[in-house]
């Protein structure tokens, strides 16, 4: 495992994303990655799993310390009464006494954003959180709750990968040493069948999927958290530290493009 660091804090550079994941699939999902090296968990108040996500950490060989736990704050859980609440509820649920990290899941405008970070700064004070950061924020809002937030704001993440383009946000996180949190970094499914990402496969061994991780690695202050079941995914996913892209592939598999981004996200919530 490889790791970037931010803000004097090292992050497992691929870790395992669980939306989606629910019940006795995402406590396995968790467990087999544990077992197959991860230390890197991701979930939310709103994906319904934290307590699958915990139960699977405490009944691993692996201690909670080395584990980096990140959840997120749920749309309705803005509010500073309603992120102690939450967050406790969070904590229960997952059984742990602390998280790594606390994101806000996306920008509500409901609830004055200096509320929420008020909330979250006095965690970070008191240690119930180690890190906060912010989710699916735009360079403005980003900005915005940098110039509010008494901690720093750690992360942004974002949906991440060749077909979307978050070059501006890419080289502020840059600028201002803050770590971008790649979700969807299989494009949702869509780098699966894309002719240059196979041909980019095929010249260095590897899968699709193991090119465009390995594409999202290779960007500055970038880690990448893919949603994966089986152990041969999971395991799958790990295996990108051992070959590099050339600048030139790193370019030509970057072409972003709403239309395919859009499509990808429809089919991968299909049920079929």
């Amino acid at each position: 495992m490889e790791y970037v660091s931010v803000q004097g804090e090292s992050v497992p550079a691929v870790g395992l994303g669980t939306w989606r994941l629910t019940g006795d699939a995402c406590f396995e999902a968790v467990s087999t990655a544990l077992d197959a090296g991860y230390r890197h968990l991701d979930t939310a108040q709103a994906y319904g799993n934290e307590r699958q996500v915990g139960e699977a950490v405490r009944a691993s060989d692996v201690d909670r310390e080395d584990v980096f736990l990140t959840t997120k704050l749920s749309g309705g859980n803005r509010a500073y009464d309603d992120v102690m609440r939450s967050v406790q509820g969070s904590l229960a649920k997952l059984g742990t006494s602390y998280l790594d990290l606390l994101l806000i899941h996306n920008p509500n405008r409901r609830v004055p954003l200096a509320e929420t970070l008020d909330a979250m700064d006095e965690l970070v004070e008191d240690g119930t959180v180690r890190h906060v950061g912010v989710s699916n924020f735009g360079v403005d809002r980003l900005d915005e709750a940098r110039s509010l937030a008494d901690a720093p704001i750690f992360t942004d993440q974002v949906q991440f990968h060749p077909f979307w383009d978050q070059t501006d946000l890419l080289d502020y996180c840059a600028i201002h040493d803050v770590l971008l949190t790649a979700y969807s970094p299989l494009g949702h499914g869509g780098v699966l069948t894309d002719t240059v990402v196979r041909e980019v496969a095929d010249a260095h061994g590897k899968s699709p999927a193991q090119v465009a991780l390995r594409w999202a690695l290779q960007h500055e202050n970038v880690v990448a958290i893919p949603k994966a079941t089986s152990r041969e995914h999971i395991e799958a996913n790990l295996d990108v530290f051992d070959f590099e892209l050339t600048d030139e592939e790193v370019a030509r598999i970057r072409r972003p493009s709403k239309v395919r981004t859009v499509a990808g996200l429809v089919r991968s919530r299909l049920p079929f």
